[in-house]
């Protein structure tokens, strides 16, 4: 196996010289600090002893023997394995906070508290630190202290309730929605309190959760409810309130056409071929193709079915109506569009070797990001980060050896 001797990238990213400890792991606490990361933040992923981030165990796929998933939420980061259980595990991090802008971390609530290691005590060493919690249900209200996983916050939130085909069962978002949302919600807490340090110089607790990332996503839900006291019910892909606006039957596969306001759906109507359908009272207006959703649908879906997707889709791009192919994964990530924007990116991992993941989704001008560093070895950038911490090679020797850390740094030749 060979390690790369140096670790050490300059960063561009407009978060250059920010440095978080991201005590995290599986998806919403890894999001966020992938992003940070991304963005140009020294983040370091601390790693709990034995075994480390839980997705290390996701073992399908594989790719040379490491966990697929989890090399694609740790790229950016450089690792530490410790065992904060471990008095001299504690200390080690509390010596590591002194230094540090953010902690991030995605236990369950009341378990940092435990190890002696809650804000209270952390703020104490660094007034300015930023503390950031991503947990089940937040930590305020009667569920504080309870657990959480993504497929439970989707169905908590009732999101589940509005996702899915009508009549058919309760089904989640193909994607882990809550866990996700969370992370980018964190990352952005976390840089508006960065923002206000910089004027204050005062930490403080970012406070968010997979359920209230669930609920977030449900604003136009929300509006609905709030307005009628009705909760609305799964519609498949198309649209709550506008019509036409969902997939669609081509000869070869399913495309997405957004015919949403009246200027998109009289144009919709001419590519059709049906001009007619402009002055059908059941498709006048909004309301009226909403109340006839269903005949619409079927109309629609009887001419889309004579062309491909990318016969319509040329159609539709000459009359200025939105429109796009229902992709497999393969599909999108191969396509020109999303080369072009940088969203598929090559690391050289030291044990799978050449891998692929997916590119930061923010563009900056001045100060580009960059994906240049795989996920880390469990314990990999120990040694360097506890040297740049003011601890001997003898020191770090004895820590290893007493199972407070692991070290799979490399060592000289």
């Amino acid at each position: 196996m060979t390690i790369p001797t140096s670790t050490k990238t300059t960063p561009t990213g407009p978060l250059a010289g920010l440095r978080v400890l991201e005590l995290t792991q599986i998806m919403s606490g890894p999001t966020c600090g992938m992003l940070l990361a991304d963005m140009g933040a020294d983040v370091i992923k601390v790693e709990k002893l034995p075994g480390g981030d839980d997705a290390r165990g996701y073992r399908d796929p594989l790719v040379g023997g490491v966990s697929g998933p989890f090399m694609m939420m740790n790229r950016n980061k450089r690792g530490l394995a410790v065992n904060l259980k471990h008095s001299e595990g504690r200390a080690l991090l509390l010596r590591m906070v002194k230094d540090a802008d953010v902690l991030v971390e995605n236990f369950r609530g009341g378990t940092m508290d435990k190890l002696g290691l809650g804000y209270d005590v952390l703020a104490q060493i660094n007034p300015g630190l930023i503390y950031c919690a991503i947990t089940g249900y937040g930590r305020t209200g009667p569920y504080a202290d309870k657990g959480g996983f993504d497929l439970i916050a989707q169905g908590f939130s009732g999101l589940m309730s509005v996702t899915g085909e009508p009549g058919r069962p309760p089904a989640k978002s193909g994607n882990a929605v809550s866990d996700m949302n969370a992370g980018i919600l964190a990352a952005l807490g976390i840089v508006s309190a960065y923002v206000h340090k910089l004027k204050t110089g005062q930490g403080q607790i970012v406070d968010t959760s997979l359920s209230d990332a669930a609920l977030q996503q449900l604003y136009w839900h929300a509006a609905i409810f709030f307005a009628t006291g009705r909760s609305a019910e799964p519609t498949g892909s198309a649209h709550i309130l506008t019509a036409p606006y969902q997939a669609f039957e081509a000869s070869d596969g399913w495309i997405n056409i957004g015919g949403a306001n009246q200027a998109n759906w009289e144009r919709t109507a001419d590519v059709l071929g049906h001009p007619e359908w402009r002055s059908d009272a059941r498709f006048a207006s909004n309301s009226d193709r909403m109340l006839h959703r269903d005949a619409l649908v079927t109309l629609m879906n009887t001419v889309l079915r004579q062309r491909t997707r990318a016969e319509w889709q040329a159609a539709f791009d000459a009359a200025g109506v939105p429109a796009g192919p229902v992709h497999t994964v393969g599909e999108a990530l191969s396509h020109p569009q999303t080369l072009a924007r940088g969203m598929v990116v090559e690391l050289n991992h030291p044990v799978a070797g050449p891998t692929r993941a997916i590119g930061c989704p923010i563009h900056f001008s001045a100060t580009p990001t960059q994906v240049t560093r795989p996920a880390p070895l469990l314990g990999q950038h120990t040694r360097e980060l506890l040297l740049e911490h003011g601890y001997t090679a003898s020191e770090i020797d004895a820590l290893v050896t007493q199972g407070v850390v692991e070290d799979a740094s490399p060592r000289p030749e």
